[in-house]
């Protein structure tokens, strides 16, 4: 099997290094890269020692994208700027390549439906890189919710937060794509999985409405903090859906809250625990994913690409979910804008 890798940044290294443990040298990595400065990283996002990437993981790398994608490579890694991902992503499937995408699918919606379009009339898989929908807590609140344990859902509230500046310490904060307008950053697009995992939960919101921006010290041009209110409809009822996104928490928060009307389901991500509490306030169920390693999302992740890419199962995300997180991204950035509440319905 042969891949190209586009973009060899924090999250391009660690699927090159999961593509190695999970195939080892049946796979053959190519890379695009027009710029020939990246560092080899380690598991924990720190400069490791040694020889260029090329060298450590077996990589042909090549300055031109055609000529790339010339060596027919079966799939593509697009795990560039978030700007640059459609682009890339169009011209990969002109060339019958597979995608694997990263988060978010882009950073506005110009030429989305063009991709999306492409992808089907073509027949390609197209994933796109949300790799919570694999923690165990996440999958344990699906089934929860599911089952209806605490009955008709009233109310929710996410939240995520954490130092932009603690991201990647390998580099300057300022020069990563998430602190960067013309590169598709900011705290909305750049913490979609939250997005993505409460429209995997709940479905697209009926309406979207949004407060916050550039409040803390940080040196971005872009939104640092945001509170984000969904309106989405469940059981034939209108529920709040609340997130909070923000680059400045220390220590970070990482968290989901269910309330139902015969209890409360209580996520921690970090803290690996789910908790559910019936209508009493009485503790019934507790589950710990104590010693689960964050790596294991994309191993999971890429198997299940594989898995696809040898006509197995249908993706957990495809590219239509893709582009349905990004609709409610790109709706709280305009409401952010505006000051307006934003209708998804039309």
């Amino acid at each position: 099997m042969k891949v190209l890798m586009v973009g060899l940044g924090g999250i391009g290294q660690r699927h090159v290094r999961n593509l190695r443990t999970l195939m080892g040298s049946e796979i053959e990595i190519l890379a695009f890269r027009f710029r020939n400065n990246s560092q080899v990283l380690t598991d924990q996002l720190k400069i490791g020692e040694g020889s260029s990437l090329e060298e450590k993981y077996a990589i042909r790398a090549y300055a031109d994208l055609d000529q790339a994608l010339a060596q027919k490579p079966e799939a593509v890694f697009v795990c560039n700027p978030s700007s640059l991902h459609i682009p890339v992503a169009i011209r990969a499937a002109q060339a019958d390549c597979h995608l694997f995408i990263e988060k978010p699918l882009a950073h506005n919606f110009e030429q989305v439906d063009e991709l999306i379009n492409l992808v089907e009339s073509r027949n390609i898989k197209a994933v796109v890189g949300y790799q919570m929908r694999f923690h165990p807590c996440l999958q344990r609140l699906h089934a929860l919710i599911q089952e209806r344990k605490v009955g008709r859902i009233l109310s929710v509230r996410a939240e995520v937060g954490e130092y932009l500046p603690g991201w990647h310490t390998y580099e300057d904060y300022r020069q990563m794509y998430a602190a960067k307008q013309e590169l598709g950053g900011g705290v909305i697009l750049s913490q979609i999985h939250e997005l993505d995992y409460l429209y995997w939960l709940f479905g697209l919101p009926r309406r979207v409405y949004a407060l916050g921006g550039h409040l803390s010290s940080l040196d971005i041009d872009v939104e640092d903090t945001a509170d984000i209110l969904m309106e989405c409809v469940l059981d034939g009822c209108s529920v709040p859906v609340s997130l909070h996104q923000d680059y400045v928490q220390r220590p970070p928060s990482r968290t989901c809250q269910v309330i139902g009307d015969t209890g409360k389901i209580l996520v921690d991500l970090l803290a690996l625990t789910v908790n559910v509490f019936d209508d009493l306030g009485n503790h019934i169920e507790a589950s710990s994913y104590e010693g689960f390693q964050r790596n294991q999302l994309f191993l999971d992740e890429l198997k299940c690409f594989l898995e696809c890419l040898q006509g197995k199962p249908t993706p957990l995300v495809d590219i239509r979910a893709g582009a349905q997180s990004l609709r409610m991204a790109l709706a709280a950035k305009e409401s952010l804008a505006t000051g307006q509440v934003v209708d998804l319905t039309r």
